[in-house]
């Protein structure tokens, strides 16, 4: 907000900067008590947030991005539709063994169709069978060319939500896998877990994908429904790109509450680190009352430790809800009036 954004932070390391950020929220909590125009000056840098957000956001929906994902998904429901058979995997039948026969099974595939020729498949000649894996909401299918594809399902209280893929090749059997293209975006830490995961523990790293993409949905999917039900409260509202910092002011026309929560890792919810600071309003009588010449005083900035125990052990929507309903009390036990002199 003063030169530096927490969405500017390399993601991977995010716990490295953990104090830079709260040392962020300090200064910009006592630079705003100073600022004469402090409307103005906050209304204009939300705006270029929004500019900035909004550009990078923009990329998630370029022509490209949506072509691959068409083209994925017609690629998946051939496949789908081609099937032999589909095989419903819970727990250890899931595992390294059956993934190795995966790609054992793709690479003869394509072995096959460079030996015999496209011309004589199409001519009647027999194909492997095709099989189809249900894992969780994971769907594994074989695709042509020696590649194996894994759409991802993601939802929310229920419901679906977005469908992604990831397409895996190597060369040969013996090989290691890489990932060929994929439709997860592009924020969220693909190419890490690739090259951590991927050559070593194969299975683990199509797994670890799908739990990004579910937890990153949960909390995307929480923010789109606290700004439904709560969006006239809520004045100011940034949250980066995979949604695991989150910043907004809520307008209590006396006093404004700034919250700022952070996961420390893309995997879980608000639960590492949930950092509250109460703010005065923004108001000429408040910077009078900050100098002491009203007859009110009270720490600036103070924490609402309900609301970190709601933010810990609730989902964001249930959390605020707890907050709102509560705040008029928890500003009366923090305000009080000083004593006449």
């Amino acid at each position: 907000m003063y030169g530096w954004r927490p969405h500017e932070l390399d993601v991977p390391n995010i716990t490295s900067n953990f104090y830079l950020i709260v040392l962020l929220v300090i200064y910009m909590s006592v630079s705003l008590l100073l600022l004469k125009d402090l409307k103005v000056a906050c209304s204009l840098t939300v705006t270029n947030l929004l500019k900035r957000h909004g550009d990078l956001s923009e990329r998630l929906s370029q022509d490209s991005d949506k072509t691959i994902f068409e083209r994925l998904q017609k690629e998946f429901q051939a496949a789908r539709a081609t099937q032999t058979q589909e095989i419903s995997l819970d727990g250890d039948q899931w595992n390294d063994g059956l993934l190795a026969t995966i790609r054992e099974r793709v690479h003869m595939e394509a072995d096959r169709r460079a030996m015999l020729g496209e011309a004589n498949l199409l001519a009647g000649s027999h194909s492997q069978e095709k099989i189809t894996y249900k894992v969780g909401t994971k769907v594994i299918c074989c695709l042509e060319g020696a590649r194996i594809g894994i759409q991802y399902e993601t939802s929310f209280a229920g419901e679906p939500c977005d469908l992604y893929h990831c397409v895996l090749e190597s060369k040969s059997f013996l090989e290691k896998m890489t990932v060929l293209e994929h439709t997860i975006p592009f924020f969220l830490p693909i190419r890490e877990a690739e090259n951590d995961l991927l050559s070593s523990n194969a299975m683990r790293f199509i797994d670890h994908i799908g739990e990004l993409l579910q937890a990153y949905v949960d909390r995307r999917e929480q923010v789109r429904l606290i700004k439904e039900l709560y969006g006239n409260q809520i004045r100011e509202l940034y949250h980066s790109l995979p949604y695991h910092m989150i910043e907004f002011l809520l307008d209590d026309s006396e006093w404004w509450v700034f919250f700022f929560l952070l996961s420390l890792h893309l995997l879980e919810q608000y639960h590492a680190v949930n950092s509250l600071f109460l703010l005065g309003s923004f108001s000429s009588k408040f910077f009078n009352f900050f100098l002491q010449q009203d007859n009110w005083t009270t720490p600036a900035p103070a924490r609402l430790s309900y609301a970190e125990d709601a933010l810990r052990t609730m989902s964001l929507p249930e959390a605020y809800a707890e907050i709102v309903l509560n705040l008029p009390q928890a500003l009366q036990q923090i305000i009080q009036p000083r004593p006449s002199s």
